[in-house]
């Protein structure tokens, strides 16, 4: 008895497995033994999870409902492989998880025993999962291994190719930026020749794109600078944007990202992630016009200057748009008029995704109205209130520092819509004037009458 408390606890839990699982090569309980101690030992740990377990704890779960969360959760709770290797040259790797080639294919051989084996077909895509999981039936697992990580010879010090994914045109946007910041070059990818590919020549043709862009990266010797996608919007059920959310379903930016990063690494070339914040805001109302490219191009140049740690300035044209009210007021009567047209269409409008599509812009113009409406208010606060000392007025500061720190969205919000007419529009050229003149009066002459005295100049 006193042999039995003494006993190491790995011995005891391997003994245990070896009499649950008699048929099992040995190899797999110690991986498994391996990964459980990586579990935390100052908490409990429902193995399968804990929501699935609370689920079914509940007695008003009955039939099918409760049969399909039954086996999900034996699937998570039971239905996973861990196989360790070893890269210590006796070992010969991992003896029960390995990498075959049959009939032309990669697959990966896994060993049940007895010298029996199952022959799972390779699918070659970037995870960070690193083990064998049962989903609905099928098995699912990603393979994790070292590979000797090349020296980074080309960096941002000369300058980044910058890219930019777009949904509608699904393309990608190519940036060539100089270490000093000026648009060198640039190129539009389409991908729209993805679409229609199985997952497998997708999976192919991307990995080749991947590997033309680090090899002009190489040549250009620069760097690559890409957006951080952990955020990225894919739309939402029932938003009436259903075309836009079928063909983020059929193409993922962020899995190319990926394999673009993967390569990268691969040759030695730097890649640089940047916070994706207004990047197409500042492209298509700041570059687009003043650089006459298209929206798309302009945001990749962004993109390459926050990579080269560049700070993008409102230009002076615009900041005094956000400081005249009379334009303010004019931008404001479009979208009331717009809010007004909106309203009458969805009285009449009876298909339900039509309606959201609807639904969902008169959202956005009745949160464009605040938006100018609280800036008006702004600056009629600061023209009307008391001056403090030294003639100046002692709230402007927090206006201006609170007007700052939105510019770029009250800018998109006044310049788009109230003078092209659109919230996306594809041509940015009519910008140009407002952005180098700062001349709006005529745009406000062409597209609606209003009774409010008072230009830019």
């Amino acid at each position: 008895m006193e042999k039995e408390k003494t006993r190491n606890p790995h011995a005891q839990i391997y003994h245990r497995l070896r009499q649950l699982f008699p048929e099992l090569p040995t190899k797999y309980i110690d991986s498994a033994i391996y990964k459980a101690k990586q579990y935390p030992t100052d908490r409990p740990v429902v193995f399968g999870g804990k929501r699935l377990f609370e689920k079914l704890c509940k007695n008003h779960l009955i039939g099918e409902v409760r049969e399909r969360l039954k086996k999900q959760w034996r699937e998570l709770r039971q239905g996973t492989l861990i196989g360790i290797g070893s890269k210590h040259k006796t070992a010969q790797g991992n003896l029960l998880l390995r990498f075959m080639e049959l009939d032309g294919k990669l697959h990966l051989r896994i060993t049940t025993g007895n010298r029996e084996f199952i022959y799972a077909k390779v699918l070659r895509e970037p995870s960070n999962s690193k083990e064998l999981k049962l989903r609905d039936g099928e098995v699912y697992g990603s393979v994790s291994f070292e590979l000797p990580t090349p020296e980074v010879k080309y960096t941002k010090e000369k300058g980044v190719i910058a890219i930019d994914t777009n949904a509608s045109p699904i393309h990608l946007a190519v940036a060539e930026v100089s270490k000093t910041g000026e648009l060198l070059s640039y190129q539009t990818i389409s991908l729209h020749h993805l679409l229609g590919l199985s997952q497998n020549s997708k999976d192919q043709q991307e990995w080749i794109l991947t590997h033309k862009i680090v090899d002009l990266a190489i040549q250009k010797g620069k760097a690559i600078a890409i957006e951080n996608l952990k955020k990225l919007k894919k739309g939402n059920r029932g938003d009436g944007k259903a075309k836009l959310r079928k063909r983020l379903h059929q193409w993922n930016a962020k899995k190319f990202l990926q394999k673009l990063k993967r390569v990268a690494m691969l040759k030695g070339v730097e890649v640089v992630e940047v916070n994706p914040a207004y990047t197409s805001t500042i492209g298509m109302l700041k570059y687009a016009p003043q650089l006459n490219i298209d929206k798309d191009t302009a945001g990749a140049y962004v993109i390459g200057r926050r990579a080269l740690g560049f700070i993008e300035d409102i230009p002076e044209n615009y900041e005094k748009l956000l400081k005249d009210k009379a334009y303010l007021e004019f931008a404001l009567k479009r979208y009331e008029e717009r809010e007004k047209e909106l309203r009458e269409i969805m009285e009449k409008e009876s298909n339900e995704y039509k309606r959201n599509a609807l639904k969902s812009e008169l959202k956005s113009v009745e949160y464009a109205k605040k938006l100018l409406i609280h800036l008006i208010q702004s600056l009629q606060s600061e023209s009307s209130s008391c001056e403090g000392a030294n003639g100046r007025n002692p709230e402007q500061g927090r206006v201006a520092k609170t007007t700052l720190q939105s510019a770029w969205r009250v800018l998109r919000v006044a310049l788009l819509f109230p003078i092209l007419g659109k919230v996306l529009p594809r041509d940015i050229s009519p910008l140009k004037p407002v952005l180098v003149e700062g001349v709006w009066d005529r745009v406000r002459s062409r597209l609606v009458p209003l009774e409010v005295g008072g230009t830019s100049r």
